[in-house]
């Protein structure tokens, strides 16, 4: 059942028109991801769907009796009313109508409300709304948006302000969810386990795409694929007929005039768009040997310890990610590491060629140096151009609006201001701006908030080219798995605990952990209702000889569990560079046989490290679990 249609839509603002002429359709039950660059209008489209905002040609068809929740990126509530009121207030804020008429619905009790707060870390259900972050107003909008029925569920960047926790119970919440379902997010794995169909805005136009994420990247390059065949067709029959012309095509005939109006017709035809694309090569500051050493640091406010007794030591080109959940204590982490915090205790020594780019979380925190405040009357050229005139690269020098354009920035938008801009536009502009500043150390709090797939992909290629310590607080599990080789993870205390690998290797060891826990306990209780049997205490338990001898590593186990890691890093980075050189290398056949054989050689040694590092994984689990029983 079709339940929303929008048919023929035309939408500008001003001279820049975001939608041309695009029909859009909701089937019952369907999960829909709406993807794009920022600015081109995902949000825009969002408002029509939910009927905010009116188009200015076209026609908008809703199914009756559907009530459509949604949650705007801008969260707003009344300040003086409590987290609890503003939630219970959204329930009508729908037109609920009567709640029997929505397929599965029932009445929401107070109890659940609370549940659900408490779920998203919103715990103080009496605090005043004007009290919160912008974070906390999020979550609280995002519950307002889940916890009262709904046909239509319209969510515009749900997973911001999540940690890694929430977005994972937020996932599974909306792949259980029977009802219909359009969001924009730039979560790729979200995309890949919740949708079923992926809408894309490309130069004012709607692109559909069957399935998930991934798919959507199959069908989107066949697309493309198509275009490019079809232009180059348009070009090569162009030089057919443009020859005839200059041959003195005398247009007597109605054959001849049919084909001088082909000529222009096929001239005249504009040839598919290039896909808008960030492209930047690195621009870095030379680093010496002292790059950030942290001794034994300690950071509290009042009673509550946010980081204890942590130190480390970031070392060249070093690819560091911080999580943990909302509050602990990560951005107070890299407020301490670009100096706008002094530690409590402990001691952060910073090298003298260090040059630091900080990409902070909020545009307008107050802890934002001067320079990157953004003047909403100030021009777009002229906040880049505050930051440097000409930035140096491996290209040579670069200007600031040569940058800006590969940016996404037009030559008539650089000239715009910047309060016109989307938030998604202003992120990627202070993205730029930190870039501009020619940084050896990068550190980016948050940095897949608010930034299109293109752009997050973009500056994923980037820092891969990116000759630097990168230090990053991201609850983006995408972008971990992407970018970082270490985890450093907030626990119970303010301890920080260190984990090799992304995103996934850390969810891997902490499940390999829970279950080696878990067994554990089980074991723990079966022995224990084993020895008091009826024959007691002393009665039909293990013989001495019969127990289990002690797990623990043998010498050369521990030190191969101790650099394994690092191996399979450096046969990963070889194998990389062994295709680059094969690439290189396609029409020397002699040298090719060489490289191919010394790859596969790689390979194989890179596969029997892999084997050998999830049997020492297994066994350091089980030494754990033997530890906790």
């Amino acid at each position: 059942m079709n339940l929303l249609t929008l048919e023929q839509i035309s939408k500008s603002y001003g001279e820049r028109k975001l939608l041309d002429d695009v029909s859009f359709y909701l089937q019952e039950g369907e999960k829909v991801g709406l993807i794009g660059i920022n600015g081109t209008g995902k949000s825009t489209l969002l408002r029509l769907l939910t009927g905010e905002e009116e188009p200015d040609g076209g026609k908008r068809t809703c199914a009756n009796h559907v009530v459509i929740r949604f949650l705007s990126q801008e969260a707003k509530f009344a300040p003086q009313d409590t987290v609890l009121e503003s939630v219970l207030a959204a329930e009508n804020a729908a037109g609920m109508g009567d709640k029997s008429e929505i397929k599965g619905s029932a009445w929401v009790t107070e109890s659940d409300v609370k549940a659900m707060l408490t779920r998203l870390g919103v715990t103080d259900f009496d605090q005043p709304c004007g009290e919160l972050s912008g974070g906390q107003r999020k979550r609280l909008a995002l519950v307002a948006a889940l916890v009262f029925p709904s046909d239509i569920l319209v969510l515009d960047e749900p997973t911001n302000h999540l940690d890694n926790e929430m977005s994972d119970w937020l996932e599974e919440y909306l792949k259980k969810w029977r009802g219909t379902l359009v969001m924009v997010t730039h979560d790729r794995y979200f995309l890949d386990s919740v949708a079923g169909r992926i809408v894309e805005i490309d130069q004012g136009k709607l692109y559909s795409y069957p399935g998930n994420y991934e798919e959507y990247l199959k069908g989107k390059a066949e697309r493309m694929e198509r275009e490019a065949a079809g232009e180059r067709k348009r070009q090569s029959i162009l030089r057919v007929e443009l020859a005839w012309m200059q041959r003195g095509a005398r247009a007597r005939s109605t054959k001849q005039k049919a084909r001088i109006q082909r000529y222009e017709e096929l001239s005249s035809r504009q040839a598919p768009a290039a896909e808008a694309r960030v492209d930047m090569s690195s621009a870095t500051t030379r680093m010496g040997k002292t790059t950030i050493e942290l001794s034994h640091i300690g950071k509290a406010y009042g009673e509550k310890k946010l980081i204890e007794d942590f130190s480390y030591t970031f070392l060249k080109g070093d690819r560091v990610g911080f999580i943990g959940a909302n509050g602990c204590g990560k951005t107070t982490l890299m407020k301490l590491l670009t100096g706008q915090l002094a530690p409590d205790r402990g001691e952060i020594k910073v090298g003298g060629t260090i040059r630091i780019g900080y990409y902070a979380q909020e545009l307008d925190s107050p802890q934002m140096q001067p320079a990157a405040a953004m003047d909403p009357d100030k021009r777009v050229i002229d906040y880049i151009r505050d930051t440097a005139e000409y930035v140096r690269t491996a290209e040579g020098s670069i200007s600031a609006s040569q940058m800006l354009e590969r940016f996404l920035f037009a030559g008539e938008d650089q000239y715009g201001l910047i309060g016109k801009l989307s938030g998604g536009e202003k992120k990627r502009l202070n993205l730029l701006r930190v870039l501009m500043e020619a940084p050896n150390v990068l550190i980016l709090d948050e940095p897949t908030n608010d930034l299109d797939v293109t752009t997050l992909s973009i500056l994923e290629d980037y820092l891969d080219n990116f000759d630097g310590i990168v230090i990053a607080v991201s609850h983006d599990r995408y972008f971990l798995d992407r970018v970082v080789r270490r985890i450093f993870a907030f626990e119970e205390g303010g301890r920080l605990r260190q984990y090799e690998g992304g995103y996934t290797d850390y969810a891997l060891r902490r499940q390999m952990e829970g279950g080696a826990k878990d067994r554990a306990e089980t074991a723990s209780s079966g022995r224990f209702s084993e020895g008091k049997g009826k024959d007691g205490p002393s009665g039909r338990g293990k013989p001495e000889s019969m127990k289990t001898r002690k797990l623990k590593f043998s010498y050369q186990e521990q030190k191969d569990y101790e650099t394994i890691e690092a191996q399979i890093g450096e046969l990963e980075e070889r194998i990389s560079a062994l295709e680059e050189q094969i690439a290189k290398a396609a029409r020397d056949y002699a040298k090719l046989n060489g490289l191919m054989l010394e790859k596969e050689e790689a390979e194989a040694a890179l596969e029997e490290k892999m084997e050998r590092w999830m049997y020492l994984e297994e066994l350091a689990a089980k030494i754990t679990a033997e530890k906790i029983d």
